[in-house]
């Protein structure tokens, strides 16, 4: 992938879905870029769909392309966990503004 928005979680094999994307969101761009992505699996045993899961992704710029090189899968309840813990965070002024230079 030679741009971050050639960065896709969806996976096929023998032409069929197995993974499909449903949004992403890119969260950083440059050397190191960081994707959050929503997606879904196939369940093999029913054929269908599981639940959306989401997955937190960062890659980084090798060579004129992106390699995966983390990520976390993230369940429902570790999602919503984040969240609370990210907006209580901000509430309280406890994250600066993230340009490395806090008032």
């Amino acid at each position: 992938m030679e741009t971050v928005a050639d960065l896709t979680i969806a996976y096929e094999e023998a032409g069929e879905v197995l993974v499909e994307e449903l949004d992403k969101i890119v969260l950083q761009k440059g050397v190191w870029a960081v994707v959050l992505f929503r997606y879904q699996e196939i369940n093999r045993k029913t054929g269908k769909f599981n639940s959306p899961k989401a997955s937190l992704r960062r890659y980084q710029k090798y060579k004129g392309e992106y390699r995966k090189r983390d990520n976390i899968n993230l369940s429902k309840d570790s999602a919503v966990k984040l969240v609370e813990i990210l907006n209580d965070w901000l509430e309280g002024g406890q994250l600066g503004d993230g340009d490395g230079e806090d008032e």
